[in-house]
């Protein structure tokens, strides 16, 4: 697994991956804690563990840049730069949501920031953003599209297809696979040939690169040659992050996780966020007191999420139908 030892990030950089890794951990634990107390409708996936992932890869993109993400889709969200005040309001099923109250917490996309959504398909976002990166390369402006799926995503058609006509075009493209060990409550090695998904990019002819899904700053590298590579009309990259989730696939009250405990213990003590702040404290780029701020600045945040979210309306019956689309 790659190792972060030259981030090429200042530290001010830095600082903010570690905000938003942050954000997202607060986010999750509030959309648990609200959605076990009844007040968000549905269900929530969360993304506690794999923080760095999503903002690994989404500190090497620009605002143009587009990315697509799955059922677990907050991190993504938020690295992207999405605004806490709709996400929560989304969750709420208020109208001030991303999807004005209808969507829930799986489909939340906010295309100004180039984010064109949560995806409660496994691998249903994989050949939509494919076609972002085809319009990419049409326009000719330099962006590029990313896919965030995980180990389960890898072995549906989709993911297949889609990595051959990338590399078969030189679409500029990264797939980023989010390897957790599990689908669902499936684990990898019941269901995978290999160990890596990263090795079946050679059946395609494109760079596979596995990463410690753990090290921000890893994944990070790993991310921006991939985004140089694209942009140069090099083609797609495949990026297995290899990470895991903390909490159970749902946060379904009554729902048994089959996971080893001392598995999961073991996970978390390469907690991401943890790493980031060690590796800042040795690089003498982070204090006890700026941590605190960080977490104070976060916390206030996320508060005013939840006003916003439990202040605003629910949508009106008669609007059941608005914004609805059917071919």
């Amino acid at each position: 697994m790659s190792m972060s030892l030259s981030p090429n990030l200042p530290p001010d950089k830095q600082r903010e991956m570690l905000r938003r890794m942050l954000t997202i951990r607060r986010f999750e634990e509030r959309a648990s804690a609200d959605y076990l107390a009844g007040k968000i409708y549905g269900v929530v996936h969360c993304y506690i563990g794999e923080e760095a992932v999503a903002v690994g890869v989404c500190t090497a993109l620009d605002r143009g840049d587009r990315i697509i993400s799955t059922h677990r889709g907050h991190g993504h969200c938020i690295a992207k730069g999405a605004d806490l005040n709709r996400m929560m309001a989304e969750l709420y099923g208020r109208q001030t949501g991303y999807c004005k109250g209808k969507g829930g917490s799986m489909h939340i996309a906010d295309f100004d920031i180039g984010m064109l959504g949560a995806n409660g398909i496994v691998a249903g976002g994989i050949s939509i953003i494919t076609g972002a990166g085809l319009a990419a390369q049409m326009d000719g402006r330099g962006g590029v599209a990313v896919a965030f799926f995980g180990d389960g995503a890898s072995n549906a058609g989709p993911f297949h297809e889609c990595l051959n006509i990338a590399a078969t075009w030189k679409l500029p493209m990264i797939y980023v696979c989010e390897n957790n060990l599990y689908a669902a409550n499936t684990a990898a090695a019941a269901t995978h040939a290999l160990n890596d998904v990263a090795a079946r990019a050679a059946g395609y002819g494109i760079p596979g690169i596995v990463v410690d899904g753990n090290d921000s700053l890893a994944v990070y590298q790993a991310a921006i040659r991939a985004v140089d590579r694209a942009r140069s009309g090099g083609g797609p990259t495949l990026i297995e992050c290899k990470t895991y989730r903390w909490r159970g696939h749902t946060e379904r009250p009554g729902i048994v996780d089959p996971r080893d405990k001392g598995e999961i213990a073991a996970w978390q003590h390469k907690d991401p966020i943890a790493l980031l702040q060690r590796q800042l404290r040795d690089q003498g780029d982070l204090d006890d007191a700026g941590l605190q701020t960080i977490e104070r600045e976060v916390m206030a945040a996320l508060e005013t999420a939840v006003a916003f979210a439990e202040a605003s309306p629910f949508p009106l019956p008669e609007q059941a139908t608005d914004d609805v689309f059917a071919a």
